[in-house]
């Protein structure tokens, strides 16, 4: 049996390998493709993008292990089935179930490093990465000022060139506008040529023009419109160095300690602390807000009272009534009265139903962000439990069609998967909102599709042709021939009416 095992294992271990690594390099693609357009045109040096790279491959890890899993089950139970080997396994007197039984004990392990790597590495890189993307999301694109069009890419200027000379970079016919005073198209500067570079700092941009005139409109204070003079000044030179703060358009680290409340970046234990205190503070909310509309609704309903018994002509009155009737007291009104005692009623009321929307909105707030982090609690336990649903569907799928290679078994783990990511993000949106349960929403995906790998196992173990076509066409043969029987005795016995 040593033997078998391990014959079972080595043929498991490759296809997973590969198939992780194919995933997570698709996975790593989609996430290039997503954000290509904030990537591209900014410069980055080649280690910020394999520093950003490696920590979302961290993160995707979680993800493309319980597909790989489902892609190799499939693969290698296919394989052995397509060349017989499960056959003679099985005609020794070893039953499937003790074929997978290594691979079980396999998966099991694997399931809990998934667990301690979500727990403990996701957190991290989650973190690493997230931050990394907002920095280089706020860095500016590098300059790339092209001919014909006004480049407003700096910070207070827009600059356009007629001509563009790549190989020297010179520019020619310039233009300049200097908005650092805000107060419009004030300050222009013309020039036939120049030449443009980077500090030695590389904190700004120093542009060298040449032939050329600044035209400046001086700003006249305290004066009327009507006495306005509009003065301006303009200058001619034959060289000119204008130096250009470049700030922002360097890649500059934000402080991670300012994300690491994010539910996300956290660890089960930090969840946990962070579910239990949110759900304290929103307890004692919703105690506090029950206080004060009691307090409120009393201390309304006593200001009612003495207005109406003020309406009836002196709070005396009231006690002539044996208990406190509102229609009797109503009726007691003139109808001035009524109509005010009404309009005081209805002011009342669109305050209570103000007060309760108000604080509705912001309990809904709180009940959202507890949410939040019982979604990421529960998510790092969905993954890793994934990995074994996976499997036995996998594993008996595989040896019930008999087919190995790659075309077969992608197509249907891809099908599977999304039914589990389809279940799983729509019971994440649920929970989320607030329509259903914590652990009815992140566990949907898992307690319907551990049945369907339980009944393949099932199926598997009883050599089922659950996936023969041959099964079904002798299925419906049989329904056409009843059906073909029933039409002949029908056609017999109105023949046999009509004689």
């Amino acid at each position: 049996m040593k033997k078998v095992d391990n014959f079972v294992v080595k043929s498991f271990i490759g296809p997973l390998v590969f198939t992780f690594f194919i995933v997570l390099i698709i996975l790593i693609l989609q996430f290039l493709w997503m954000y290509v357009d904030e990537l591209a045109g900014k410069g980055l040096d080649f280690k910020i993008l394999a520093e950003l790279i490696y920590h979302f491959a961290m993160t995707f890890v979680p993800m493309a292990l319980p597909l790989a899993i489902l892609l190799a089950s499939l693969m290698t139970f296919g394989n052995m089935g397509e060349y017989s080997e499960l056959s003679a396994l099985k005609a020794s007197g070893i039953p499937l179930r003790r074929i997978m039984m290594p691979l079980i004990i396999l998966i099991g392990t694997i399931s809990l490093v998934s667990f301690f790597f979500s727990n403990n590495v996701l957190p991290y890189s989650t973190l690493k990465a997230r931050t990394l993307l907002l920095d280089i999301r706020r860095k500016k694109p590098d300059i790339n000022i092209q001919a014909g069009t006004f480049y407003n890419g700096i910070p207070d200027f827009s600059i356009k060139v007629t001509s563009k000379d790549p190989e020297t970079n010179r520019l020619d016919k310039i233009i300049i506008y200097d908005h650092r005073e805000r107060r419009g198209n004030v300050s222009v500067t013309f020039a036939d040529s120049a030449y443009m570079k980077s500090t030695t700092d590389g904190t700004g941009m120093e542009m060298k023009l040449f032939n050329g005139y600044s035209y400046t409109e001086m700003e006249e204070k305290n004066v009327g419109a009507s006495e306005k003079t509009y003065p301006s000044r303009k200058d001619f030179f034959e060289e000119e160095n204008i130096v250009i703060s470049l700030s922002g358009f360097d890649l500059e680290r934000s402080e991670e300690n300012l994300f690491k409340s994010n539910a996300a970046m956290l660890n089960i234990s930090q969840l946990r602390f962070y579910i239990d205190s949110l759900n304290g503070r929103y307890n004692e909310r919703i105690n506090s807000q029950y206080r004060e509309f009691n307090t409120s609704k009393v201390y309304k309903e006593k200001a009612n009272l003495n207005t109406l018994g003020a309406l009836i002509r002196g709070a005396d009155t009231i006690k002539k009534f044996d208990e406190f009737n509102p229609s009797v007291l109503l009726d007691s009104l003139n109808n001035t009265e009524k109509r005010a005692v009404l309009q005081r009623a209805i002011e009342n009321l669109k305050e209570g139903s103000n007060f309760l929307a108000l604080n509705g909105e912001t309990m809904h707030y709180e009940v959202k962000s507890i949410k939040r982090f019982e979604v990421e609690w529960n998510k790092k336990l969905t993954m890793s439990f994934a990995c074994l649903v996976f499997f036995f569907i996998g594993a008996p799928l595989g040896a019930i069609i008999r087919k190995g290679g790659l075309g077969t078994p992608a197509v249907i783990s891809i099908f599977f998967f999304v039914i589990y990511y389809v279940i799983s993000l729509s019971g994440q949106k649920m929970v989320e909102e607030n329509v259903i349960g914590t652990f009815a929403g992140m566990w949907a995906a898992s307690y319907i599709l551990l049945p369907i790998g339980i009944f393949l196992t099932y199926k598997a173990t009883t050599d089922s042709v659950i996936m023969n076509v041959d099964t079904y066409l002798v299925f419906f043969k049989k329904i056409k021939d009843y059906l073909y029987k029933i039409s002949i005795s029908g056609s017999r016995r109105k023949s046999a009416s009509d004689d």
